[in-house]
């Protein structure tokens, strides 16, 4: 039992001592929303997503009820904004990745890093190289689908925090 408790916490100091600063910012979001019925209902979220001061443009696939979000330079904007807006019009989000500058991040599986929209933790990265967007997968609760984050949640619950820690997001490149 004490075992443990040493462990555990070692382990958060290793995870807290593996956080990196870096100054990816998130440049684009693209969000899948369900509940959607309709057309108006995909103009409700749109026009939502653009009253946002830090989104440039929102661009809507009615077919895959998709909405790419293309944000402004040097945007702080954080997921649960993006998906708070979402919710605010009766919806929610099934699926969210977000691209970012990758020159700063080595993407290794409990790696971490921070930035202004939060802390992210990497979970079972794919191989990129250098100098690409990174794009990654939130998959906390909330921003995908509850047949999904059930799925994947035994795998996450091997990461130290997984689900409580406000502002930490738990994602994985694709």
């Amino acid at each position: 039992m004490k075992t443990d408790i040493i462990i555990k916490r070692f382990m958060a100091l290793v995870m807290l001592l593996g956080i990196t600063s870096s100054y990816a910012q998130i440049s684009k979001a693209e969000i899948i929303a369900t509940g959607l019925t309709c057309s108006m209902c995909s103009n409700a979220i749109n026009k939502q997503l653009k009253a946002m001061p830090e989104v440039e443009k929102v661009m809507i696939d009615l077919n895959n009820n998709t909405f790419v979000v293309n944000l402004k330079k040097n945007s702080k904007i954080t997921p649960e904004a993006l998906r708070l807006n979402i919710e605010k019009t009766g919806f929610f989000v099934g699926s969210m990745i977000l691209t970012m500058d990758a020159n700063t991040i080595e993407p290794k599986d409990n790696s971490s890093f921070k930035n202004a929209s939060g802390t992210y933790i990497l979970v079972s990265p794919d191989e990129k190289s250098a100098n690409e967007k990174l794009r990654l997968k939130v998959l906390n609760s909330g921003f995908v689908t509850k047949k999904e984050y059930k799925k994947s949640a035994k795998m996450l619950s091997k990461y130290i925090g997984f689900g409580s820690q406000e502002g930490t997001y738990y994602v994985k490149t694709i």
